[in-house]
């Protein structure tokens, strides 16, 4: 059985996917930390930019794109970010970095469309839902969880760098605890950071092997070769047409090939 973190500084390369991902975060936070200190406005737009379901529903569409590089707080910001290059590295190992990413990012449109869910559900069924605006990569790293989980549910953890527990009850744990924070005030949080589990879990069940963006490539290549299979057709149909206004005649295959009559000596010495 394969451990993970036997070391406390066994954390995973830190390079592809994974960087991507954790210096953009890391600059984002910082840009709107030096820019509070230069402007109060500064703050006004980080506010913005978080998922707010009453915002994105009158008009602020950009927000479930922007609210997962929104990081307020040294503490809750390291930790995030740690535990974001533990498991996109460890996933990353197994995949290729725009697997990895594309993972990460319907984890957190898929948190964001839970948030969005369940303050609809809140308004059509009559009980109030305290405002509490989502920022931060936490349903991301949620899905990331699920997905190792799913994936790779006997691979052990070390958590704490102590005790030893697989994935997939880690996963489970974690699960438990949302849940749990249903019947809270953070109802909302909880609810959302299910969503991205959930979409993880999604990703992972139905996403090609090979990646999004290799399937999406092969689909525009299969697109596309259907298209001039179609016009070879077109085509040999128009020039069948042709040889037989000259009194001669051709034939041709569902895929617009020739067809070759052996059995007629005209048309051998003729097409040969």
């Amino acid at each position: 059985m394969r451990r993970i973190g036997s070391s406390p500084f066994a954390f995973p390369d830190f390079s592809g996917a994974t960087r991507q991902l954790i210096l953009v975060n890391l600059c984002t936070y910082f840009v709107l930390v030096i820019g509070a200190m230069l402007s109060p406005t500064v703050g006004a737009i980080a506010a913005a930019l978080t998922f707010s379901p009453p915002a994105f529903l009158h008009g602020a569409l950009w927000q479930p794109l922007t609210y997962s590089f929104i990081h307020f707080g040294i503490v809750a910001t390291l930790f995030e970010l740690l535990s974001l290059w533990f498991l996109a590295g460890f996933l990353e190992s197994f995949h290729n970095a725009s697997w990895v990413l594309w993972l990460y990012a319907v984890s957190v449109l898929g948190t964001a469309a839970a948030a969005l869910a369940i303050y609809a559900m809140s308004g059509t069924f009559g009980y109030s839902l305290p405002p509490f605006p989502l920022y931060g990569c936490f349903g991301g790293i949620f899905g990331l969880l699920a997905a190792i989980g799913v994936l790779y549910g006997d691979t052990e953890f070390l958590m704490f760098f102590v005790i030893g527990i697989k994935a997939r009850y880690l996963a489970v744990i974690y699960a438990l605890i949302a849940i749990a924070m249903l019947f809270s005030q953070q109802r909302m949080y909880a609810f959302a950071q299910l969503g991205g589990a959930l979409a993880g879990i999604l990703f992972v069940r139905s996403a090609p092997r090979r990646g999004v963006s290799f399937a999406m490539s092969e689909s525009w290549y299969g697109l596309r070769n259907r298209y001039y299979r179609w016009k070879r057709r077109r085509a040999a149909r128009k020039f069948e047409v042709y040889m037989r206004s000259q009194g001669k005649t051709v034939r041709f295959d569902g895929q617009g090939r020739i067809i070759h009559d052996h059995d007629d000596h005209d048309d051998k010495k003729r097409w040969n």
